[in-house]
């Protein structure tokens, strides 16, 4: 079985106001896990449409991030999950 990593990346430059997760949690699909305070005041929540686990968590509150920023890097559980 292959191991499959994704990295999150920030949809947005801004100021990281909450992280909702920490490394070595599961997360689920479409899961809220960053809070992310845009240039322009805006409230940007980051999810994505995978589950697994945190591998790696290297923002913190208050840190300022852009577009090339990882957020978190998440190994996959290749499991589908949705609804109708």
């Amino acid at each position: 079985m292959s191991v499959t990593e994704e990295a999150i990346f920030s949809p947005c430059s801004g100021t990281v106001e909450t992280v909702y997760t920490e490394e070595n949690n599961h997360v689920y699909e479409w899961k809220k896990l960053f809070l992310i305070r845009t240039q322009n005041g805006r409230m940007e929540e980051v999810s994505i449409g995978i589950s697994g686990h945190i591998t790696s968590l290297p923002v913190k509150e208050g840190q300022e991030v852009n577009t090339q920023t990882v957020l978190a890097t998440i190994q996959d559980d290749l499991i589908i999950t949705g609804s109708e």
